[in-house]
């Protein structure tokens, strides 16, 4: 409820600057008045993700809209749905990108990554309890990343948490040969 109040709310500020932006006032070259800029400092505050680091503002807002949804393995429903199939509808959706549907196939379509070198909509992949990958997430910037947690549902969390520094396994770029294989127009 309270999440939809303030999408709700973010919404309408925004189109309220946009229709009331009759003269365009410059500080250091960013507008006040962008609805862009507006969303960027909405997200970053929610997502705890640094406003620099928002740049995708369609992936900020789908991921918004999930956030909360419960767990449930093998779902891909807002009633249920799991980390590969969260992954997979976000690169759908935001990406224009067909990806595998888990998280070990989808490892097979990128190029590998350290965590020093993950860019926002890059993947992250956890090898939690197993020998091989059992968990992928989409990094978003600042060492967060969303994914379907098994005991919280679709969240927002740190790399460095203990929990997911002990699991981590690698980060993936889909490749471009994959991007034109699976893409969808």
């Amino acid at each position: 409820m309270i999440k939809k109040f303030l999408f709700s709310t973010l919404i309408a500020i925004c189109t309220l600057s946009t229709a009331f932006a009759q003269t365009k006032t410059k500080e250091s070259g960013k507008e006040l008045n962008d609805p862009d800029n507006l969303a960027s400092q909405y997200f970053s505050q929610v997502m705890g993700v640094a406003v620099d680091a928002t740049s995708n503002l369609k992936l900020y807002k789908f991921i918004y809209e999930w956030i909360g949804t419960p767990y449930s393995y093998g779902g891909n429903t807002k009633r249920g749905i799991d980390c590969s199939a969260f992954t997979k509808a976000i690169y759908d959706k935001v990406f224009n990108t067909t990806i595998r549907r888990n998280s070990r196939d989808i490892f097979s379509m990128v190029d590998p990554l350290s965590k020093e070198d993950l860019k926002e909509g890059d993947l992250v992949f956890f090898k939690i309890k197993s020998r091989s990958i059992s968990h992928v997430g989409i990094y978003l910037g600042d060492n967060r990343f969303a994914h379907a947690s098994s005991s919280r549902g679709v969240v927002i969390s740190n790399l460095n948490e203990p929990y997911y520094s002990r699991y981590f396994y690698k980060g993936g770029r889909v490749l471009e040969s994959f991007k034109k294989e699976f893409t969808v127009e």
